[in-house]
């Protein structure tokens, strides 16, 4: 089942946000820009206020994936997430 409602924010390597946005329906989160170039990245999951608004208590409050891009397209991460557990890989 997609979690909506997912605060994400997408940070560079120095440690800027460059974007920010909250999971739809479908658990997506459109974090633009389209084209990131070569880097490394930052997605962090603020995952104890997901799980709060549903009165769940979580053993991770937030869960970041670094990442590192070699060309400039747009990527897919998802994250497989369980009060106590979570998963995560590039997706297509």
């Amino acid at each position: 089942m997609p979690a909506t409602g997912v605060a994400v924010t997408l940070r560079d390597a120095s440690g800027e946000a460059i974007a920010e946005a909250v999971t739809d329906a479908d658990g997506r989160a459109g974090l633009g820009p389209e084209l990131l170039q070569p880097g490394t990245y930052a997605l962090t999951f603020d995952t104890g206020a997901y799980f709060a608004a549903h009165g769940t208590d979580c053993f991770y409050p937030s869960v970041t994936v670094d990442f590192t891009i070699t060309d400039a397209r747009h990527y897919h991460v998802p994250l497989l997430l369980s009060p106590f557990a979570y998963s995560t890989y590039r997706g297509s």
